[in-house]
């Protein structure tokens, strides 16, 4: 054997091992806009948030205005509800904040981790959350907002690798900024091919993207309208322009900015989303309109739902309305009334909601 080949030996083979143990975390916010409406529950009741998603699990929050127990009749109660039956482990964080408040919210709780078992106990708490007359000193315009964070803790498990040992290389792959790249691109408007013009405004755009996003701007910007419109100029009707500015921002960088007034700006959204077949910017103003549920908002948001399809968001305000303080609310304003008169079917499909068991919280 020549001397050079005792130098050389075979790959080596290298194990590890890892200890994983998966989170997944989320919040829900849920708004009482009518608190002393709600202080007519019976000490012991309770009224329940629409269902959220945390985890992959169902979760739903319940509100004891008056307590969960006598021994707690003096304070507000607080209950996260796990609302299937599987077993989970998770950790939860409640909070209350107030219209107006700008500082930490005074009360801050923190749960250890427990297993929701599923079979027996699916719902862990605190029955003495806040005190009821000390709550009542700082709250503003009869309204509050309860905000939770839970944490899901999945399986802990090990898990084993194999690899060859080679010369190791240290690769720093950098985020996409596709999105940032095609805003700028929008912006810029090089290369721009169409124009909208939208209640006096004009928007400069590319007509591949936004054939590429929606079936309805494919069929629009190269079929009949491409021919009939040889300025390039698309004049679009019943859409607000500070609506299409955000609509055409999302097709290019399918993200929404932060929006003044988000419950009304969203409500535009979805119908515009609709309109233009963009299903995943309609899930996403679905999914924000369901955290503006109100006594003051339900009945827009309502009818909303039903015309366009969003079976969530109308499940949603079902829910909302299930409460007997709030549909006793809601029955004394101004808009029931006008639903009654322009959506007498839909009020009709609310009665049997509600007449159905289980339907009052």
């Amino acid at each position: 054997m020549p001397p050079a080949a005792r130098h050389l030996s075979p790959p080596r083979s290298d194990s590890t091992s890892t200890i994983v143990a998966g989170t997944a975390a989320g919040s829900h916010l849920l708004k009482i806009d009518g608190y002393s409406l709600t202080k007519g529950t019976p000490n012991g009741s309770f009224l329940i948030s629409s269902q959220f998603t945390v985890g992959g699990h169902c979760w739903r929050i319940r509100y004891y205005p008056n307590g969960f127990s006598a021994s707690s009749a003096d304070f507000i109660s607080l209950f996260l509800v796990l609302d299937e039956k599987v077993k989970v482990q998770a950790k939860s964080d409640f909070q209350i904040s107030y219209t107006g408040q700008v500082d930490e919210p005074p009360w801050l709780a923190t749960m250890k981790a427990d297993t929701f078992d599923g079979a027996g106990f699916r719902s862990f708490g605190y029955e003495k959350f806040v005190r009821r007359c000390d709550f009542e000193k700082l709250i503003r315009d009869d309204s509050f907002t309860i905000r939770c964070d839970i944490v899901v803790i999945n399986e802990i498990r090990a898990e084993e690798s194999t690899e060859i040992t080679t010369t190791t290389a240290i690769v720093t792959v950098p985020p996409s900024d596709l999105n940032q790249q095609l805003g700028d691109l929008l912006e810029s408007e090089k290369g721009a091919d169409v124009v909208f013009e939208v209640g006096g405004q004009t928007f400069a755009a590319h007509r591949c993207v936004l054939a590429a996003r929606s079936p309805v701007f494919k069929a629009e910007l190269y079929g009949l309208m491409k021919e009939g419109d040889t300025a390039g100029v698309v004049h679009i009707e019943d859409i607000e322009p500070r609506v299409f500015k955000v609509l055409l921002r999302f097709m290019y960088t399918d993200s929404l900015p932060e929006m003044e007034e988000e419950d009304v700006m969203c409500q535009h959204l979805l119908v515009a989303a609709d309109r233009y077949n963009l299903e995943r910017l309609k899930l996403i103003c679905e999914e924000k309109l369901c955290r503006h549920i109100s006594v003051g908002t339900v009945w827009n948001i309502l009818p909303l739902a039903d015309q366009h399809h969003c079976d969530g968001l109308k499940k949603a305000c079902f829910d909302f309305l299930g409460s007997l303080a709030n549909l006793s609310a809601v029955v004394a304003s101004d808009g029931f009334k006008h639903l009654c008169r322009s959506c007498p079917s839909l009020m009709e499909e609310l009665v049997v909601t509600l007449a159905l068991p289980g339907s009052h919280a």
